[in-house]
């Protein structure tokens, strides 16, 4: 009785001595590269001989299809590694023992005096799958010392296997998150209490083109341009950190490249103190640029507007004014064919006339600007329009102390244009440009006129050396009854009839600052693609 007590004494301890290598196996193979199914390998591989078994087989629970997954075999087998099957399939005893939810089980293997031994894998809430030992000696399956020491074999592989599944599903989410934290558009980089760079998202280091090891320590500062590192080491930022309130700020920023909408939110320490804040750069480059060009747009909208209710009364004033034009113009003409009238008072009729006559081309280049007529637009050398405009204000000038200097280039072609309406255009800018010089003491009014690369377009430029244009008027310079002038002394109407006049002629019209001082007025007009027409040759025919 004293021997066989020994004897069952020393064959727990062995059993005890087995399982404790077989822990340790299976948690030096599985942790060494995270992975669950190799450690189950070298579990099978030497749980036979601890156990006596023939063959040792692990499956796994697969939750989601509610299926049995052989993971691991330590032998040949009918049933090859991958195989699933329902939890429900009698086909074989793992499948049977974890539908019946038993601990331990015994069942015959049908070779005599052989059996299967199963210990099934339970987690803190859900089963994890099943072992199974077969071709297990009867004599050992019925050792209640060997039964007892696989049942806690089980419970001891399964806390492992679930620690494993935890890591795994942690490490799994970590990587998901440092996917996600770098597939972000935007520029992120996590800070420490001081502002020193912790962690940087791939977006922000490929924008710096640095690697992100080269990052990390540096200040936040150190990574941005001037304005933005200024705001970044503000006092008023430090103070809003330092009550756990978010701050934030549009910039423009060199280094980064672009414009950028910058926010900066404090992280929460476990005291509940801020322990370092999380810097977020949202590029805003082509937002800025669409606002721009809808800002753009939605001025030209009511630029054309204004002009549209300027033509309008244009339209209404030009017809009144011609009625009593004509009836000057044919009166004038009447007289003039009276025989008995004067020579001096020909002249002087002639003259009356002739300004009669021009008023009223005005008033009908007035009705086309108006929309009430087209223009009708031909090849015309533009330097002749310029020279007729400047020998108009010539006398003006010289008595107001400005000087005229034209550049002309004599070798550019010709315009589409209508030589009255461009004549009017470029007599405002001059006369805006003689008022502005005049109030200014005198100065100097530069003409030029060139071809710019390309030779798609004439360009005219008018520059004044006086004070220059106002930032707050220049967006509305071309605006109707918008003027800088004092009362009496300008209408708001010359420069929109001048941007009114180009923009039929499908030209531009720009306006500025010379970088020297003075303002600048640029217009651009197409070249013609037409043909001008050959002036027919008069023949003088001889007398016989």
């Amino acid at each position: 009785m004293e021997g066989s007590e020994q004897a069952r004494a020393h064959r727990r301890l062995r059993l005890q001595e087995g399982t404790r290598r077989l822990l340790h196996g299976f948690s030096r193979a599985a942790s060494s590269a995270l992975n669950l199914p190799a450690g189950l390998a070298v579990w099978c591989h030497e749980a036979t001989d601890v156990f006596g078994a023939g063959r040792a087989s692990a499956w796994l629970h697969d939750r989601r299809s509610q299926e049995l997954v052989l993971v691991a075999t330590s032998g040949t087998t009918d049933v090859a590694e991958g195989t699933r099957l329902r939890t429900d399939s009698p086909q074989l005893p793992a499948a049977a023992m974890h539908h019946d939810g038993a601990r331990v089980g015994r069942g015959a293997s049908g070779q005599g005096s052989l059996g299967v031994l199963t210990v099934p894998l339970r987690g803190h809430r859900r089963a994890l799958g099943v072992l199974v030992l077969d071709e297990v000696p009867t004599s050992l399956i019925e050792d209640d010392d060997l039964v007892a020491e696989a049942d806690e074999l089980g419970r001891q592989l399964s806390a492992a296997i679930e620690n494993l599944l935890l890591l795994e599903d942690v490490l799994k989410s970590r990587r998901e998150l440092a996917h996600t934290f770098d597939s972000l558009e935007d520029l992120v980089a996590v800070c420490g209490p001081g502002l020193q760079v912790v962690h940087v998202n791939r977006t922000l280091a490929d924008r710096l083109t640095l690697p992100a090891d080269r990052l990390f320590g540096r200040p936040l500062a150190d990574l941005l341009d001037r304005e933005a590192a200024a705001w970044v080491r503000s006092e008023d930022l430090a103070s809003a950190l330092r009550a756990a309130t978010p701050a934030a700020r549009e910039l423009d920023d060199a280094t980064l490249g672009g414009r950028f909408t910058m926010t900066l939110t404090p992280l929460p320490g476990p005291d509940g103190r801020p322990a370092g804040a999380v810097f977020v750069a949202r590029d805003v480059t082509n937002q800025a640029r669409l606002e721009a060009e809808r800002a753009a747009l939605q001025e030209r909208l009511t630029q054309s507007e204004k002009l549209a209710a300027l033509g309008q009364f244009i339209a209404g004033v030009a017809h009144e004014l011609n009625n009593p034009l004509q009836a000057v113009l044919g009166h004038v003409e009447l007289l003039r064919r009276q025989g008995r009238i004067p020579p001096g008072i020909r002249r002087e009729l002639s003259l009356v006339f002739r300004e009669a006559d021009r008023a009223a081309r005005i008033v009908d280049n007035l009705l086309v600007f108006a929309g009430g007529r087209t223009a009708t637009l031909r090849p015309i050398a533009l330097n002749a329009v310029v020279t007729q405009t400047l020998a108009l204000r010539a006398a003006a000038c010289r008595a107001a102390g400005i000087d005229i200097v034209r550049r002309l280039d004599e070798s550019q072609p010709r315009v589409a244009g209508n030589r009255l309406l461009l004549q009017q255009a470029l007599f405002n800018v001059l006369i805006n440009a003689e008022q502005e010089l005049a109030a200014w003491g005198g100065g100097r009014i530069e003409v030029s006129t060139r071809v710019p690369a390309g030779g798609d377009v004439v360009r005219v430029q008018v520059r004044d050396t006086g004070p220059g244009i106002a930032a707050a008027a220049l967006p509305r310079l071309f605006e109707p009854f918008f003027t800088t002038k004092d009362v009496g002394r300008g209408t708001g109407l010359g420069l929109a009839i001048t941007y009114g006049i180009v923009k039929d002629h499908r030209g531009t019209l720009t306006a500025g600052n010379h970088p020297d001082g003075g303002a600048v007025f640029t217009i651009d007009l197409p070249v013609s693609r037409e043909r001008p027409r050959e002036r027919k040759k008069t023949t003088t025919r001889q007398r016989d």
